[in-house]
């Protein structure tokens, strides 16, 4: 048994300790791959997959950490990591308690330290080391999001579930985990194989490999060598099993064997999300898979996360007369003479091309290189604050200087289609429906990018427009699975013939990502018309769509997901039972409290919906979806002045909410038509 250790009184406190167990007899383990591959195991065990998680111990601390030097405040309480005792302690006004450092976390550029909690958990500590300025800092702090126009982000408590391994991070720092997660208690009995990232997970269970091999004369190979072998791999079979762990994602399965479609087992944050700039680059985090798709060397299908990187993680090509070989089968000219290209000085780094294409930024204290791989575009850094390449390098330059530099060395505007298609992300994240015809056009344009084509997608149903609805159904027969999962969701709200129709034919897609999107938007047709061949299909994805929300249980959103389901097919004492999960899991869940109000304004309760609400706004008290729908449920209460009261705050807090404007106009129609016309314009 594991202790935390709290000093303020004379209790202790102890829960059950994560960690090593063996799993199931088909794993032997990385060791058993050492007799014959030597070399490959030296090269991973002291990897950055090799060493993804490690114990925590004296000798770790003696060779890779510093003592800390300032303490850590957070609020009232003061941090500090004590190296020799294997702790962190917390000093605050109700006295001291002491953290066990248990598990190491990452290396590249921070280790951040897991300490065992009540319940099974493992939780990341309030301290983190940064590997490369040798110091201490405040593990959540670093996680704020700077976005351009505003003060910050909030900083989220170290003890949330976000900074929970069990839930968060096991799957890409441990091998062959079983999370053991028992939703009545509300406990993990999580267990693993082994630290790291080991043989097995790119490789497959190794046991009956290791039989086979042995069983074999010397000099002779099996016809089936039991394992998996990654040389066989396509590219999109090498991007897909590293882009588990190297992507923005959403598991839709609860396991992801090595070798299947990504779009099998998850979908992917595109660029309706915040923590990118509207031109793709990166501005909070967001791993690589994302604006790997945006990159037109990916794209050509050639190239691979092993083409630069090694199995085990490593960069091949870190010295200089190596730099640019990556490059070279299809640059061969820029390569040869990478100074006519660049305009810059043979011995300048931007002759290398990872230095223009790949320029590396930070975020939370991490070095992350973008992987889109465009040229710079410093007309984008102009319009949206977002990084380029010139001057990252040129600091003491403004973008405008980069932009007449780069303007003057290429007679093609290669910035334009780049600029046009971000003004389009910028304009529907901030609902500026002018340019939606353009918006529509490109969605379904033949020269189309997936990535920026979904993220239109996911965010022009906010629109209303009808004209939204051819463009989805051509969008349905899109290439793309991300594009065609993100259009089978956005189908959801038309409910049309054609849209119903559409979704009913995509229960039958290739990817499971589609068919779940699916059958999540026909939800609310549990009783459709349908041949027997449709009703088959439509179940599948259906039962599919259904492992799909409940394959981590541990996570709230699960349960929301769940809860929205019967909510849709008007099953509202078990929507508002898995509402109640929910809240239980994260009770500060505000969408959760609303949509649970629903299924109880739904039932006839009102008090009941009222109690939902008001918890609601006591979480946020300016948050518009809560206060519209307390606008909604006091009009329905004949509390015409709670109505207007609640509707004005939700349009004060979001200007584009039309329904909110619309309502207010009913309202007011009655004895001042003048304030009502004002409303229905906006």
């Amino acid at each position: 048994m594991a202790t935390i250790l709290m000093f303020q009184t004379a209790a202790e406190c102890t829960q059950d300790k994560p960690g090593v167990a063996p799993v199931n007899q088909r794993y032997a383990g990385s060791k058993s791959c050492r007799e014959c591959h030597e070399r490959f195991y030296q090269l991973w065990s002291s990897s950055r997959h090799g060493l993804a998680m490690q114990p925590y111990n004296a000798d770790f601390a003696k060779a890779k950490l510093t003592p800390q030097s300032s303490d850590v405040v957070i609020g009232k309480l003061v941090y500090r990591a004590d190296l020799g005792k294997g702790v962190v302690s917390e000093t605050g006004p109700k006295g001291t308690k002491r953290y066990k450092i248990e598990h190491v976390l990452g290396g590249k550029n921070v280790f951040y330290f897991l300490s065992p909690f009540p319940k099974g958990r493992l939780q990341t500590l309030p301290v983190a080391y940064d590997v490369n300025k040798r110091m201490w800092f405040d593990t959540a702090a670093s996680g704020v999001r700077h976005f351009p126009g505003t003060s910050g982000g909030q900083t989220m408590n170290w003890k949330d579930s976000g900074y929970t391994f069990n839930t968060s991070c096991y799957n890409c720092h441990v091998s062959q985990l079983s999370n053991n997660y028992d939703l009545k208690t509300d406990t993990y009995r999580t267990t693993w194989a082994e630290p790291g990232i080991n043989c097995e997970t790119c490789h497959g269970p190794s046991a009956e490999h290791n039989r086979v091999m042995k069983e074999t004369p010397k000099g002779q190979q099996p016809k089936d060598m039991k394992i998996i072998s990654v040389k066989k791999f396509t590219p999109q079979q090498h991007n897909a099993t590293c882009s588990g762990c190297h992507a923005k994602m959403s598991p839709i399965t609860a396991a992801y064997p090595p070798g299947e479609r990504f779009f099998d087992h998850y979908d992917m944050a595109t660029l309706e999300d915040p923590d990118f700039y509207p031109d793709g680059r990166d501005l909070g985090e967001n791993y690589t898979y994302t604006s790997w798709l945006m990159s037109p060397c990916a794209k050509a299908g050639k190239l691979n996360c092993v083409t630069c990187h090694t199995s085990s993680g490593r960069y091949r090509f870190k010295s200089d007369d190596k730099a640019n070989n990556a490059c070279m089968p299809c640059h061969e000219k820029h390569v040869k003479d990478a100074p006519a290209h660049t305009h810059h000085k043979p011995d300048s780094p931007a002759n290398k091309c990872i230095s223009c294409h790949m320029p590396m930024t930070t975020f939370a204290r991490m070095n992350r290189t973008d992987h889109s791989m465009l040229p710079p575009t410093p007309s984008a850094a102009i319009a949206y604050k977002s990084p380029n390449a010139c001057n990252l390098c040129h600091t003491g330059k403004d973008a405008a200087w980069a932009d007449k530099y780069v303007r003057q060395w290429r007679t093609r505007d290669y910035q334009a289609p780049l600029l046009k298609r971000a003004a389009l992300i910028d304009e529907a994240r901030k609902r500026d429906w002018k340019q939606l015809s353009a918006m529509l056009d490109y969605i379904i344009s033949k020269d189309r990018d997936e990535v920026f084509a979904t993220s239109l997608i996911r965010m022009i149903p906010a629109s209303g427009d009808a004209r939204v609805a051819p463009a989805l159904l051509k969008a349905m027969k899109d290439p793309s699975p991300l594009v065609r999962g993100a259009t089978a969701d956005a189908l959801q709200h038309l409910r049309t013939r054609d849209a119903i129709r559409a979704l009913v034919t995509a229960t039958g897609d290739d990817y499971r990502l589609v068919r779940v999107r699916a059958a999540a938007s026909l939800a609310a047709y549990p009783n459709l018309p349908l041949n027997e061949a449709d009703k088959r299909s439509v179940q599948a994805a259906n039962n599919e769509y259904l492992a799909s929300i409940t394959a981590r249980p541990d996570q709230w959103s699960s349960h929301y997901n769940l809860g929205n389901y019967y909510l849709s097919r008007d099953d509202l004492s078990q929507a508002i039972s898995s509402y109640n999960t929910s809240l239980r899991l994260e009770p500060r869940a505000v969408l959760v409290m609303v949509n649970k109000s629903m299924a109880y304004a739904r039932l006839g309760d009102g008090k009941k919906a009222d109690e939902s609400l008001k918890e609601a706004l006591k979480v946020a008290p300016d948050n518009p979806v809560a206060n519209f729908n307390m606008g909604l449920l006091k009009a329905g209460q004949n509390d015409t002045k709670g109505a207007e009261q609640h509707l004005k705050k939700s349009l004060k807090a979001d200007p584009q909410m039309a329904q909110a404007a619309y309502n207010l106009c009913v309202i007011t129609a009655k004895d001042r038509i003048n304030e009502a016309v004002t409303w229905c314009r906006k």
